[in-house]
């Protein structure tokens, strides 16, 4: 039996690799992995790791969740026949390799980049990837339904495995599909990657059985897994090819559901990564290759202004706490958890599981800050909606990517939470335009007597941008001096700079723009439909959804107090690709000139009517 000192050593770096073979250049598709003599595997890993290593570090991604699984992915392809075997992966960013040996490594130098490689699994990409929404825990539950189909269909023959790890097996979604997976007899494979980690290290009593099985050391209770009617094999070291795949076939050889735990080390074979201790490069931006660090000084973002506010909030009031999902530095929290280890909560990928958390703590006299990625919000909103709205308790919600996210794609776009949280009874939303305000808010949001949301972007910050006046607590940011009122250009959070922008061009053809930064977005505020009531045209700009975010409500409420026509310009309802922030703004028409061009065609419009 290994343990956990048997896979901490280093790997060779591909930089010292002197082996003459090019055999990843034989690789085109599983099936030639299979075909490889035994001694060429080693070879074909440290191959696949510079490949990694070389391309990841120029174009950003999820680089050490990848390095990790190197070995891993190779097994699961010596083994099993994909993609008539289905193999799953749970949290996508650990399938480069996977992406690699299935005939995708000429294209990894536009990973990322927009009509290029995905950084997660993806159906278009290649009929090896059979989920692409890559986020955590579910992978059990889609290797149950798959098993079921199968076995209706007539073809038991085909396996089914499901790749879990890096901190998914926290989620207690992923429970509810061992639970189902371990009460039936389908021969379903579940290989747990144990690297001990998603970002930080793994958490909770499921930290603390691993860490048991790992050592193999009496476990009161026995094996929780053999409990819940799986076959347990391991645990067996990941980076050790042979030996996975020996573990590997002898789960094919299991009647009924079997665990396989792998044991594997983040960042492993490059050294930058395997030195990081904040999350062994989990994810990376454009890198140097030979020292890991950013090949451009990094810029402040939105992330940086709020990771030092929240220690000055918690400065001035006691009863603050902060909550996070397994997210604790990419979400700001870095800083108040060293200043203020026990008033930051850390509940492992487990998003329902923390906002009914925060429930608690707020019924209790805390004031809950949850710290969550706009996409994930999406996983607790029966928390949200009947936890925490219901009980009307103070909780304040920090929506950090927000919007389009651009290289992450589909499943990391934040276009959804202001659809979302303007259902939520009670429910207060603001969106900072610029540094000043997300301090402000966040200060505001925390005296509320209720739940309260702030969401912001990935991306730098800009200065601030003041106002001209504030009138009932909208800020006033641009009026055309000597010109009539035609358009009021209602900017949401981030998107003021563009609205700014769209104001100049519109200037230039002599039109009267009024630019305004509501602050609170939502519930809709009153001074909007005064001001509304006065201009010929109102254009509410948001990077969310324009059917049912902000601009939707605004252009409900206009209707029904004033005869002025009011637009919500956003982004459609639509899984959009991934790509640069930027340009994917700029395609959608939420850039200075798309604005611009927006308010031209609907006054021009407007204006011909009879």
């Amino acid at each position: 039996m290994i343990t956990a000192t048997d896979i901490v050593t280093p790997a060779t770096s591909p930089a010292d690799t002197t082996d003459p073979r090019d055999v990843l250049a034989s690789i085109g598709c599983p099936a030639d992995v299979r075909r490889l003599p035994a001694e060429d595997l080693p070879v074909l890993a440290e191959q696949v790791r510079a490949l990694l290593i070389d391309r990841v570090t120029a174009t950003g991604g999820h680089l050490g969740a990848s390095l990790g699984t190197v070995e891993l992915t190779i097994a699961l392809h010596r083994v099993f026949r994909s993609p008539r075997d289905v193999i799953l992966f749970d949290t996508g960013h650990q399938t480069y390799p996977h992406k690699v040996l299935t005939g995708r490594a000429g294209r990894f130098n536009t990973l990322r980049q927009a009509g290029g490689l995905s950084g997660y699994p993806s159906r278009v990409e290649s009929p090896h990837d059979w989920t692409e929404n890559s986020h955590a825990s579910v992978a059990l539950a889609w290797a149950d339904g798959i098993a079921k189909a199968l076995a209706l269909g007539g073809e038991p023959d085909r396996r089914v495995v499901a790749v879990i790890g890096d901190g998914a097996l926290t989620g207690g979604v992923a429970w509810e599909g061992l639970n189902t997976i371990g009460g039936a007899e389908r021969p379903v494979i579940v290989v747990l990657n144990d690297n001990g980690r998603s970002y930080d290290p793994t958490i909770g009593g499921l930290a603390a059985h691993l860490a048991r099985l790992r050592l193999d050391l009496p476990r009161p209770g026995g094996n929780l897994f053999q409990a819940m009617g799986l076959t347990y094999l391991g645990p067996v070291n990941g980076h050790d090819i042979d030996a996975v795949c020996g573990a590997l076939r002898q789960a094919t050889t299991v009647a009924g559901p079997c665990l396989v735990h792998v044991l594997t080390v983040k960042g492993r074979g490059y050294p930058p990564a395997e030195a990081d201790d904040a999350d062994r490069m989990h994810a990376c931006g454009v890198i140097d290759p030979a020292t890991g660090m950013p090949v451009a000084p990094a810029k402040p973002t939105w992330t940086d202004v709020f990771a030092d506010e929240i220690i000055v909030l918690a400065d001035q009031r006691p009863d603050v706490v902060a909550l996070t999902a397994a997210m604790r530095l990419p979400t700001g929290l870095g800083r108040l958890s060293t200043a203020a280890p026990d008033r930051v909560f850390d509940s492992g990928i487990a998003e329902q599981h923390l906002l009914a958390s925060a429930a608690g703590l707020a019924t209790a006299g805390r004031h809950p800050v949850v710290c969550v990625y706009s996409a994930f919000l999406n996983r607790a909103y029966d928390q949200l909606l009947m936890d925490i709205a219901l009980h009307r308790l103070p909780v304040t919600l920090v929506l950090d990517r927000a919007g389009i996210t651009g290289p992450d794609g589909a499943s990391h776009h934040g276009m959804w939470d202001l659809a979302l949280l303007s259902t939520v009874p009670g429910m207060r939303v603001a969106c900072p335009r610029d540094p000043a305000r997300l301090r402000e808010l966040l200060h505001e949001a925390a005296r509320i007597d209720g739940p309260t949301a702030l969401r912001f972007p990935k991306a730098t910050i800009g200065p601030d941008l003041r106002s001209l006046a504030r009138v009932d607590g909208v800020d006033v940011l641009y009026r055309a001096p000597h010109t009539p009122l035609d358009v009021l250009v209602v900017a949401v959070g981030a998107l003021a700079p563009a609205c700014l922008h769209a104001a100049d061009i519109l200037a230039k053809h002599h039109l009267g723009v009024t630019v305004v930064d509501p602050r609170w977005v939502h519930p809709i505020n009153p001074a909007l439909l005064g001001m509304a009531a006065r201009h010929q045209l109102v254009v509410c700009v948001e990077d969310g959804i324009a059917d049912a975010g902000v601009g939707a409500r605004l252009a409900h409420a206009t209707a029904a107090a004033t005869s002025t026509p009011c637009r919500g310009l956003g982004l459609p309802t639509a899984f959009i690709a991934h790509g640069s922030r930027g340009d994917i703004l700029a395609a959608h028409g939420l850039s200075g000139p798309g604005i611009a061009d927006t308010c031209l065609n609907l006054l021009l419009r407007h204006r011909s009517r009879p």
